[in-house]
């Protein structure tokens, strides 16, 4: 085990630091791709973490621990697995929306807009004023302040930000308040008796998740589940926007039904499959579905025991908390862009993103292993539990790890060779034809990480769990 990759476990919170003996490593270390991030330590880190942590509720169901095993170089990949999906032999993952990118604004400073939605889209083009074109916006957004443009993309319900160093950042209060919080928060909610695991051969066999999640990170944490023998079911709303190569990517496993939550029927539909479920995910901004009658408290109600995973953009508190981000605007605003830019320029100069999306991705395997932690306690003393996280959060952990020196990353490849991608890629048959793609990642002693359904697309199945598993 790297020193670096076993700093960045130690510092998940872990039950019993003594069981990372019962982790190997193996790939070498950062820098895996070109970026000073350790990303691949953190890689490694959170998958052995749900690795352990699912080795834990096999001993609850069988009395045997398992080994568990990841691949460096494998989970750094996994960190941008859409890149790697065929559908009949054709690239399967979505392009980024032209407009969408980091500008020049005035005084130096760069500003980002996050476009790949189309309600984001109009929200930074009505306050640019500009027709969907990127010459226009370009010089649109040099006329503007940053700092300013930040704001006002913000109040009309977009998504964006303003470049910043990370000295800067260090000085922002939302940053001060991200500080506050640890990587993640389970906390018991609830009364209940302790349940054990349902009868079954995988680890997660009979544990049904309910998947209210969107995007990339919280998709990724459900689709983690699936691989143990979760029977996951994705909940969209047939109103809401999507992007098709990330749903190929993420729904590896996963029934997938559409409900809209603004009519009651469709709530009160929730409201049953809740009453049959384990794992409830949800990654829309605080409060949001408390309106609906859907908080982690009216849940324990609904269901005691149930294990509430609840993602946000910026963390719970500060000025921030209600503040809609993405993997991309935490690097933005957090001065990760800013980093990249100093020491691998673009064809343009500025700020330039990580060749991954490690913040999405990371944060949905932290999700599992909360998730996973979380049920392990309700097996052993009951209760209902509530496991909280943010990408800021992942952000923060992600930079504590340190960078790679600078005398180190001269001469990185850009990408995995073709034969370790094929080395690493299944396939399926999905309605469209056959996807390839990455399979799962963590390697266990006993029991084989695989998804027993393919991707669909959303709302393929009916809102009704299938019978348990086993």
């Amino acid at each position: 085990m790297t020193d670096f990759t076993e700093y960045a476990l130690n510092s998940i919170p872990l039950w019993d630091h003594s069981r990372l003996g019962e982790v190997e490593l193996t790939g070498g270390m950062d820098p895996i791709l070109p970026t000073p991030f350790r990303i691949g330590s953190a890689a490694a880190a959170s998958l052995a973490a749900v690795g352990l942590a699912t080795s834990n509720l096999w001993e609850l169901r069988t009395g045997r621990r398992q080994q568990v095993k990841v691949d460096t170089r494998r989970a750094t990949a996994s960190l941008r697995s859409s890149r790697y999906m065929t559908l009949n032999g054709e690239p399967a993952a979505g392009e980024r929306n032209a407009v969408m990118g980091v500008y020049p604004a005035q005084n130096g400073r760069w500003s980002y807009l996050h476009c790949n939605f189309p309600n984001h889209r109009e929200a930074a083009l009505s306050v640019l004023g500009v027709e969907e074109d990127r010459a226009q916006v370009r010089e649109a957004v040099a006329g503007w302040d940053a700092r300013e443009l930040e704001e006002a993309i913000i109040a009309a319900r977009g998504a964006g930000g303003m470049v910043r160093t990370m000295q800067e950042w260090a000085q922002h209060p939302q940053s001060a308040a991200v500080a506050s919080l640890p990587l993640l928060e389970i906390d018991k909610i609830g009364e209940a008796p302790p349940q054990p695991l349902p009868q079954g051969t995988r680890p997660l066999s009979g544990i049904r998740v309910l998947d209210l999640t969107r995007v990339l990170a919280g998709p990724t944490c459900a689709r983690t589940l699936a691989e143990h023998g979760a029977d996951v079911m994705k909940i969209a709303g047939p109103h809401l926007p999507f992007n098709e190569g990330q749903e190929y990517d993420t729904g590896h496993g996963k029934l997938s039904a559409h409900l809209d939550l603004r009519k009651e029927q469709d709530l009160n539909t929730l409201k049953g499959l809740v009453r049959e479920a384990d794992i409830f995910s949800q990654g829309y901004r605080p409060n949001t579905l408390a309106q609906r009658g859907l908080s982690p408290e009216d849940l324990a109600e609904i269901r005691p025991g149930i294990v509430y995973v609840s993602l946000c953009a910026f963390g719970r508190v500060g000025p921030w908390a209600e503040r809609r981000g993405f993997d991309t605007v935490v690097q933005t605003v957090s001065g990760i862009t800013h980093r990249q830019g100093e020491l691998f320029p673009g064809a343009e100069p500025g700020p330039q993103f990580y060749p991954v999306s490690a913040i999405d991705y990371l944060t949905g395997y932290l999700m599992a292993y909360g998730a996973l932690t979380a049920l392990a306690r309700r097996v052993t003393e009951g209760g209902s539990w509530l496991v909280r996280l943010s990408l800021a959060q992942t952000g923060r952990w992600l930079v504590g790890q340190g960078q790679v020196p600078e005398s180190d990353l001269s001469g990185i490849p850009s990408d995995f060779t073709p034969d370790e991608i094929a080395s690493w890629s299944t396939s399926s048959e999905v309605p469209g034809g056959e996807l390839k793609h990455l399979a799962p990642t963590v390697e266990l002693s006993e029991t084989r990480p695989y998804w027993a359904r393919p991707s669909v697309p959303l709302g393929y199945h009916e809102p009704v769990w299938p019978e348990r598993s086993s």
